[in-house]
């Protein structure tokens, strides 16, 4: 059964499991530039423009700290920037506070990589203009990985001066670890995301998407096949939100994972919840 997500689909807050929360809130405020929006001695909720909740940091007493790239599920969150300028004052910052980094132009965007306390991969972007996007014969986006051009985009950022993240700052997408690539692409094609790149295989690699964004879903298996799931007590991701633009399309949707029945989804506190073939979880609202 073909599903399709509406094209106004987008990704909404992303909750991570930290092992200090402290050390964290302090981290996400100073370095990567958000505001607490609400905070608990347990949680906290960080947002961009004083109002909408983007990520939440909820403490795991002794939680397990893994290193990268050893585990099932977050590869990183990525956070979009509204515009070329914000991702040069942030580059500015980091180099100011000689915070280890790296980068990449891939032609729809330019990016910016790190990692939070617990190593939680971490992407802060800007993307190209959409019109100037390009396929290749495959229908695939043109995509790449080259240097970032670091001259310039100190440039866009003038004389400005960091002031923290943007007002119109959102989760742009979200990158995982999984187990099998095909898997994860049955499950993501039946949650109703088209493939964008699906000519990374051979590199391990599947990005999806909806409306045509080049990917709101990234995975890779990276880790290797004998990757295992984090256990519950572990930092990391404890899920992703996908938000429909309205509740009649997120009741077709609701519904069509119900017919198709493969992945169970349950509703808790008001909230849709499936999880993915590693059992990473997704929750399913309206904006």
């Amino acid at each position: 059964m073909t599903f399709e997500l509406h094209p106004n689909t987008q990704l909404g807050p992303v909750k991570l499991k930290v092992s200090n929360l402290e050390r964290s809130v302090t981290f996400y405020k100073e370095i990567i530039g958000f505001k607490i929006l609400n905070k608990t001695d347990q949680k906290a909720e960080l947002t961009a423009d004083g109002k909408e909740t983007l990520l939440i940091l909820e403490e795991v007493p002794s939680g397990s700290v893994y290193r990268p790239g050893t585990t099932l599920g977050l590869y990183h969150v990525a956070i979009l920037l509204p515009e070329r300028s914000d991702l040069g004052l942030f580059l500015k910052q980091m180099i100011e506070k000689r915070i280890e980094i790296g980068s990449a132009d891939h032609f729809v965007s330019e990016a910016i990589y790190l990692s939070d306390p617990d190593f939680n991969g971490l992407e802060i972007y800007r993307d190209r203009p959409r019109k100037g996007w390009t396929k290749v014969s495959s229908g695939d986006y043109t995509m790449v990985t080259e240097r970032i051009d670091v001259e310039g985009l100190l440039e866009s950022a003038g004389e400005d001066v960091w002031q923290g993240l943007p007002p119109k700052t959102k989760i742009g997408h979200i990158h995982l670890h999984v187990r099998d690539l095909k898997e994860s692409r049955d499950f993501y094609k039946a949650l109703g995301f088209d493939i964008t790149v699906g000519n990374m295989t051979n590199v391990g690699m599947l990005f999806l998407a909806a409306g045509g964004y080049h990917h709101h879903i990234g995975v890779n298996i990276w880790a290797g096949p004998n990757a295992l799931v984090r256990p519950k007590n572990a930092v990391g991701l404890a899920y992703y939100t996908v938000m429909l633009p309205n509740q009649v399309e997120l009741t077709k949707l609701i519904e069509h994972l119900k017919a198709v029945g493969e992945k169970p989804v349950e509703q808790q506190n008001g909230v849709w919840i499936v999880q993915d073939p590693v059992g990473i979880e997704i929750h399913l609202t309206t904006e």
